[in-house]
């Protein structure tokens, strides 16, 4: 019988506020007569201060196209604000695809994560509710001014609370699914504003456990050896205390200048179990390996930041200044039961696996950019990073119950040194009042020193052009050019040669030889009323992938990063907007092809074909009662002559109901309805085929409630950290 999981989340919102005295409310406003109606609502406290809040009541589009290629996802009062975490949100958002290796744009590739226009890590992405997002911009092609790391850029910004006074939000979220055990996440946020003084503190906790199944086949022909490997790996995560926190101050020496200091982190504690069954059977062999490993890793990861801000002119000139310092530190210690049959004879190890794991991260940056008078403007900065990694690995085995001895082949000491500077300069004008272009160039010198089994130093510098032309053709028609260059470096741990454990079999390495990946974009775009449709073109040198490698035992794989030697990719997207009375619907078509080029032998490359993505967000609005929201999404066969992945897609249905003049929201969300959102597929590498299936937690349903209640005074708090760049490759 098919089993069925069934994952319920209620939310508890708290806000406390302060200097409050009178909110006058625009409690309805439609379309058709233009009504408005105003509601005064009387708060007992008398305070010197009036506060007005404005509640407009619209149907809000999803996602729309902006006139630079940027993508808008609105968030707030949508279907997506029904998620508890950034990364389902973008799992949710048009043409942003979340697998196993990361989050990417259709048609682009790999995205890095920006918060209000600063690169971040995934565990500060982590930390964020999903309650304080507003918007997500998704750039396909970004200026010189961005990071070069990545092929796109996805800026997510939240809603602008900190106000005069204080104000605090509590979130409680409880998770139940028959696929793992609960979980609960909790997030306290408070914020404080009196005259020139901003303070912001935040703390979240998530306690209780995930879970994640993948099985793989291996398989070689009968006349190489007849192998035939059957692995099903089950992580059971236990969060014994996955904590963040932030605290944070600006002040205002004026209404142009501020300085604002931020410190913030996570400290993480990991249990649980890894669990490995592995069947293997060749021409010489009949064997079956178990190992569980007992998991312990304590990772915690701090910074602080300080930003100086200043506005120049009243045209809009303004000068940053940043800088921060991170400090990674993991400690592993898992021990592991290892046991074994082969041919009929039973044998048994114990394992310990101990990792010492550090990364230091400095960063300091500037930006300036010039208003003209002539609409143009001149952006040029430059910005520091020096990374220092460094990692040591000892392995111990017992065999049959022997003592411990060290293994030197599966311990490794690992060290990386790691210094990027980098200059930009953009400037953005217009010829006539139809057309306006930009224009940048990004240049970085990179120096870095390998020190682990092998020995490597290497510099070089890398400059990164990008412009644009857009030009309006007529009163709905227009037309955009655009170019960019990009780089994806290689993640730390990826040059880290230190032998990862998973079973007598498998295990998991990485490359010091990788090289970083070098991408020129190319796109033109164009938009006719409210359809919007483009093309593009990206041209990538040794693009970077992964696969199990065949090891040094015949029966042995390795799971190994790797650069190839080319991708081409083509792609074509088309957006159609429709709305009447009652719906609104927004959804996207698009088409890419993908083609792999390898000098090594040892893959096997097969013919490409084009992959399928259709998109649609539609909300009803039944009777003004309340609102239906039905989201779906489609990925189809992907061929890109290396791998092969089978198709995916989620339908996602939500309800929403509000009450007591919109200060209570009841929301009930179904997400993957059908549960089809599975990664799977195959490739083939030497003499290999290689077939996977993961199986997540991604059907299950929401209960939400949300009261809100009360504004106050608007102020701005703007604290950027400038080295999250650096900080993300430590993932």
């Amino acid at each position: 019988m098919k089993r069925k999981k069934l994952l319920l989340l209620p939310l508890v919102f708290i806000s406390m506020l302060g200097n409050a005295q009178a909110i006058n409310t625009i409690t309805e406003i439609t379309n058709s007569k233009n009504k408005v109606e105003k509601d005064t609502v009387k708060i007992g406290k008398k305070s010197t201060v009036d506060l007005d809040e404005v509640k407009i009541v619209s149907k809000v589009p999803l996602f729309r196209n902006k006139s630079n290629g940027t993508v808008e996802v609105n968030v707030a009062n949508t279907i997506l604000a029904t998620s508890t975490s950034v990364i389902e949100i973008l799992s949710k958002s048009p043409n942003v695809i979340v697998a196993e290796n990361g989050v990417s744009v259709f048609g682009k590739g790999e995205a890095i994560i920006y918060l209000n226009g600063v690169q971040i890590t995934n565990e500060r992405l982590a930390s964020l509710s999903a309650s304080q997002i507003k918007k997500i911009e998704i750039i396909s092609n970004p200026s010189s001014k961005y990071d070069a790391e990545g092929k796109a850029v996805i800026n997510v910004i939240t809603i602008a609370n900190f106000e005069e006074g204080y104000k605090g939000t509590v979130n409680q979220y409880y998770t139940v699914s028959d696929f793992s055990a609960p979980s609960s996440t909790s997030n306290v946020n408070i914020n404080y504003r009196k005259k020139k003084l901003s303070l912001i503190g935040s703390y979240g906790l998530l306690l209780g456990e995930s879970r994640e199944v993948l099985n793989t086949t291996r398989t070689r022909p009968p006349e190489i050896d007849d192998f035939k490997s059957k692995l099903k790996t089950d992580w059971e995560r236990e969060y014994k205390n996955f904590s963040n926190y932030t605290l944070g101050g600006q002040y205002d020496f004026n209404e142009k200048k501020n300085i604002s200091v931020e410190y913030s982190g996570y400290s993480n504690n990991l249990g649980g179990t890894t669990k490995s069954e592995n069947s293997i059977t060749s021409n010489t062999m009949d064997g079956f390996f178990k190992s569980k490993i007992y998991n312990d890793v304590i990772t915690n990861n701090n910074s602080i930041s300080a930003n100086y801000n200043t506005k120049i002119d009243s045209l809009g000139t303004s000068l940053f200044i940043g800088t921060q310092y991170s400090l990674f530190d993991s400690d592993t210690n898992d021990y592991i039961d290892e046991n074994n049959s082969v041919n009929g004879e039973e044998s048994f190890r114990n394992l310990n696996n101990i990792i010492g794991h550090k990364i230091k991260v400095f960063s300091s940056q500037i930006d300036y950019a010039k208003v003209f008078s002539n609409k143009g403007e001149l952006d040029f900065g430059a910005k520091y990073s020096n990374v220092g990694n460094k990692s040591v690995s000892d392995f111990y085995v017992a065999k049959n119950g022997n003592s411990f001895v060290l293994d030197k082949g599966l311990s490794n000491d690992f060290k990386y040194q790691e210094m990027i500077s980098a200059v930009y300069m953009n400037y953005a004008g217009e010829i006539n009042e139809n057309t306006n272009y930009g224009i940048g160039i990004r240049s970085e010198f990179t120096k870095y020193d390998l020190n682990t089994i092998i020995q490597k130093r290497e510099d070089y510098i890398d400059f990164f052009p990008s412009s644009y032309i857009n030009m309006k053709l007529s009163g709905k028609t227009q037309i955009r050019v655009s170019y960019s260059s990009r780089v994806t470096r290689p993640r730390y741990q990826a040059l880290n040669p230190t032998i990862i454990y998973q079973d007598a079999f498998i295990t998991i390495e990485g490359n010091p030889e990788l090289k970083p990946e070098r991408t020129q974009s190319f796109e033109i775009a164009t938009s006719i009323s409210k359809y919007n449709f483009k093309v593009g073109y990206n041209y990538t040198t040794d693009p970077i992938s992964g696969a199990a490698l065949e090891g040094d035992n015949e029966n042995s794989y390795v799971l190994k990063t790797l650069n190839l030697s080319t991708l081409q990719s083509y792609f074509a997207s088309l957006s159609v907007p429709y709305s009447n009375d009652w719906w609104t619907s927004m959804n996207t078509v698009n088409v890419s092809y993908d083609e792999f080029t390898s000098n090594d032998i040892i893959f096997s490359l097969k013919e490409s074909k084009p992959l399928y993505y259709f998109y649609s967000s539609n909300q009803f609005d039944i009777k003004k009662v309340f609102k239906i929201q039905l989201l779906g999404w489609y990925l189809g066969e992907k061929y890109d002559g290396l791998f092969y992945r089978k198709s995916r897609s989620l339908l996602t249905l939500g309800v929403e109901k509000n009450f007591f003049n919109q200060s209570l929201k009841v929301k009930l969300m179904a997400n993957d309805i059908f549960h089809k959102d599975k990664p799977e597929g195959n490739y083939e590498v030497g003499q290999t085929f290689v077939e996977y299936g993961r199986t997540l937690n991604t059907d299950y349903y929401r209960l939400i409630l949300t009261y809100d209640f009360g504004k106050l005074k608007k102020v701005n708090y703007g604290n950027t950290s400038s080295g999250e760049s650096e900080s993300g490759r430590a993932r």
